[in-house]
């Protein structure tokens, strides 16, 4: 179904207005009405990331860094400063894809973006330079699904829009989400495209569950791979 901005802010207002309710009672409620889901979801999470970085990162991180090193001066990787759950800050781990830059905390990458050396951007098309997330996720600071992870300067933007922002951030962030199998990922460049994101992310995390979760790394992996 093709959502615009205004059939959320009529049709879906119950949503934002209860999201808009007291962060801390809504904190209590959820955790305590999913004791057992967010059990098992930190398990598959912590499964999942360890078959990530032993079957795949051991091997991908050499290669990458060579790509990077070859391409421009700098580090493999950069650590980026995001919002958690809880609105608690987290040093978000990627593959470096820009040249060193005093914006990198604060202003997100743009289309055509002069920051984003060559390899970086092979890195972005093909989603690689996110896979490094991986170790926040065995870490705890992410999950393997959630709403994904922003930059403080956009969580202040967004909640100056949507007064109910801060409801994404009950569950932890995700390497990929509902929001992106949907369509909405990269930056967010109006107020619609803010909107619709915020609204696939707070539908994620009223009706999460494991078969839910399963189904978004399913669409993911049928996004990223040419999976018929």
């Amino acid at each position: 179904m093709n959502y615009t901005a205004q059939h959320i802010t009529e049709q879906k207002l119950p949503v934002i207005k209860w999201a808009a309710a007291s962060q801390n009672g809504i904190v209590r409620s959820f955790v305590a009405s999913r004791k057992k889901y967010l059990f098992f979801k930190r398990c598959f999470d912590v499964l999942f990331s360890l078959l990530v970085i032993t079957g795949i990162l051991s091997w991908l991180i050499p290669l990458v860094a060579v790509l990077i090193k070859l391409d421009s001066t700098g580090s493999v990787f950069f650590l980026q400063n995001r919002i958690g759950r809880n609105g608690k800050p987290f040093r978000c781990i990627k593959f470096r894809t820009m040249i060193k830059n005093s914006e990198a905390d604060e202003r997100p990458a743009e289309n055509n973006d002069d920051r984003i050396t060559r390899a970086g951007n092979f890195l972005r098309q093909t989603n690689l330079d996110e896979l490094p997330q991986f170790f926040n996720v065995l870490l705890g600071h992410m999950s393997v699904v959630g709403p994904r992870p922003h930059m403080m300067t956009d969580c202040i933007r967004f909640s100056f829009i949507i007064s109910s922002y801060s409801f994404r951030s009950l569950v932890r962030p995700g390497v990929t989400g509902w929001a992106q199998v949907n369509g909405f990922y990269g930056p967010s460049i109006d107020y619609e495209s803010a909107m619709l994101r915020y609204y696939w992310d707070a539908q994620y995390v009223r009706k999460a569950s494991f078969w839910l979760d399963l189904k978004i790394i399913w669409q993911t992996i049928r996004r990223v791979l040419p999976i018929p």
